[in-house]
């Protein structure tokens, strides 16, 4: 990097190290360690507005606890760093006391591990109070979502908060053409950055090894398969419909469900397992005869890039998903639909035969040219140069 013999620390303000789902937030932090910065992934409380429910509590006991442990290695060259917040963003007295504590907590941090100018780097927008403050050499927004509207969260004040952070911040990247607009007004450092994805990791649902896991091997085919968080984004009446109208199809939806338990469907042809993990993806997607993408129409859906359609792609698994912008990039290996209607006449083509091995060889050379590490040097590439120009800036200034 640079003329420099060790890159500087990189203190990663992300979401949780231990969510169910892994999201781009965890693939950056890996693949900048990989690249060989020292990377300090500083867990955040999360936007949404707790509930008080059994699972928040338990998550919040759990922070705590990895709060108190201080810095902790989870692999070479990653540290995992938990903060604690008060979660309630929109009142000026709970920001105040947050970016108190948050600064108390980092700066101790550094003290101790012997940090001095680092990069900030925020995949959440919640933080933007500490940016410049922490003696950093250059701070980086990696945007991924129109924050604002996802679920559960206090809309202005996060909108506010994504905004300040973006105009803050000397580099944004964004994950979708749709948010570069609206970021690169505020802020004329933003950079299209798109979702990487694991190919080698989920090409080995095509490996005729791997076993597919007990709880699913037996379920009738043809299997429509879908995994990920089920929340509000996900169009379950949808998925309602098109379970009543193939009532011999089996649809498995892989994931934790957020939603009230009386939005969910109740068919014997839907099977919802729960979440499981990240390494065992590939097998339950190797049952999978069709993937799908069932976004309710939203602002959410507008602005997403989803990253489980370059993991199916890289599983080489037909593909059938609502038209979004980024979704439409990919017509050419994806059956698109614009009502349910001819959602449902997509899978009828997609399943009226099986997918031939040049078709999954298709998909999955689509994304071949896409990996993490293809996105790190991309993203490096923009990081380096700024840090290069910075120092010579410095260099010029130390002169006179």
């Amino acid at each position: 990097m640079g003329n420099e013999a060790r890159p500087p620390a990189i203190l990663y303000f992300g979401n949780d190290w231990f969510a169910e789902n892994r999201t781009s937030s965890h693939h950056i932090a890996r693949q900048l360690a990989d690249e060989g910065y020292e990377v300090y992934y500083i867990e955040c409380p999360g936007l949404h507005i707790p509930k008080g429910t059994g699972r928040d509590l338990k998550k919040v006991g759990a922070k705590l606890f990895r709060f108190l442990q201080g810095a902790t290695p989870v692999g070479p060259r990653l540290k995992i760093r938990t903060l604690l917040q008060i979660p309630f963003h929109r009142f000026g007295l709970v920001r105040r006391l947050n970016r108190a504590l948050i600064l108390a907590t980092v700066n101790g941090m550094m003290r101790r591990e012997g940090i001095d100018r680092p990069i900030s780097w925020f995949v959440i927008p919640h933080l933007s109070p500490i940016v410049g403050r922490l003696g950093e050499r250059l701070s980086v927004y990696y945007c991924t979502d129109d924050y604002a509207s996802l679920p559960n969260v206090d809309v202005e004040a996060v909108r506010a908060m994504d905004e300040d952070l973006t105009r803050r911040a000397d580099l944004v990247f964004v994950t979708s053409d749709a948010l570069f607009g609206p970021k690169q007004l505020l802020n004329p450092q933003t950079y299209v950055s798109p979702h990487g994805v694991d190919v080698e990791h989920f090409a080995r649902a095509q490996n005729e090894q791997l076993a597919i896991p007990a709880d699913v091997a037996d379920l009738p085919r043809p299997v429509v398969g879908f995994f990920g968080l089920i929340g509000l984004q996900i169009d379950l009446d949808l998925i309602d419909y098109l379970a009543e109208k193939r009532p011999s199809w089996t649809f498995l939806l892989i994931g934790r469900v957020s939603v009230p338990a009386e939005q969910i469907p109740r068919r014997p042809n839907i099977h919802m397992v729960g979440k499981r993990p990240y390494q065992d993806l590939p097998a339950y997607g190797k049952r999978f005869d069709a993937a799908i993408i069932p976004y309710r129409p939203s602002q959410f859906a507008l602005y997403a890039n989803p990253l489980k359609l370059r993991e199916y792609l890289a599983m080489g698994k037909p593909i059938v998903a609502v038209s979004t912008p980024e979704i439409d990039k990919f017509a050419d290996v994806v059956k698109i639909a614009h009502s349910r209607e001819e959602f449902l006449a997509r899978l009828d083509e997609v399943l009226a035969r099986p997918s031939s091995a040049d078709e999954a060889r298709r998909r999955m050379d689509r994304v071949a040219s896409l990996s993490w590490e293809a996105r790190r040097r991309e993203i490096l590439d923009v990081v380096e140069n700024h840090l290069d120009a910075r120092r010579d800036e410095e260099e010029v200034v130390a002169s006179f």
